[in-house]
């Protein structure tokens, strides 16, 4: 048995409001600007911003030979602006059918369906951001994703 955690918590202050941090997790075009590890873009992301509401992203990377798509779908099962954020999160085709993540690539085991939670505390002029991604091991690429991510976002408010 390892101590490996089956979840990632990030904590991270970003110098912007509160409201500020909220539109970059729910305006797809803001979304679009920050999300994913570097060296990939978003060129889709599709909020139904409303509880049962689907959203839909495509990470893309390009390489010298093709350009690396990878689509992700969930659902908003919590929204409690612009405070708190659930959704699940599924690996899925371009249509939005559900793949499993060993046909992925991912490590047996890994599950079809995981939960992200996002919870946003505005700190003097900051805000303190706390994700918690459910199903995704700690120590993970999936954490080093995120990490690169949040390194993304700050730069939207440091203008870098």
């Amino acid at each position: 048995m390892t101590d490996v955690k089956d979840w990632v918590k990030i904590e991270r202050r970003f110098d912007a409001p509160l409201e500020t941090v909220w539109k970059m997790w729910t305006d797809p075009d803001l979304f679009k600007q920050w999300y994913g590890p570097m060296g990939f873009s978003v060129p889709f992301a599709h909020m139904d911003l409303e509880v049962g509401g689907i959203r839909k992203i495509c990470m893309e990377m390009q390489r010298p030979d093709r350009t690396m798509s990878l689509w992700f779908t969930g659902v908003f099962t919590e929204i409690s602006a612009p405070r708190r954020l659930r959704y699940t999160e599924s690996m899925c085709d371009a249509e939005g059918n559900i793949l499993s993540p060993q046909s992925m690539g991912m490590p047996e085991g890994s599950p079809d369906v995981t939960e992200v939670i996002v919870e946003l505390t505005q700190s003097g002029d900051q805000t303190l951001m706390t994700m918690v991604h459910v199903g995704v091991p700690a120590g993970s690429a999936g954490e080093g994703g995120w990490m690169q991510a949040f390194d993304k976002l700050a730069g939207q408010f440091s203008g870098g």
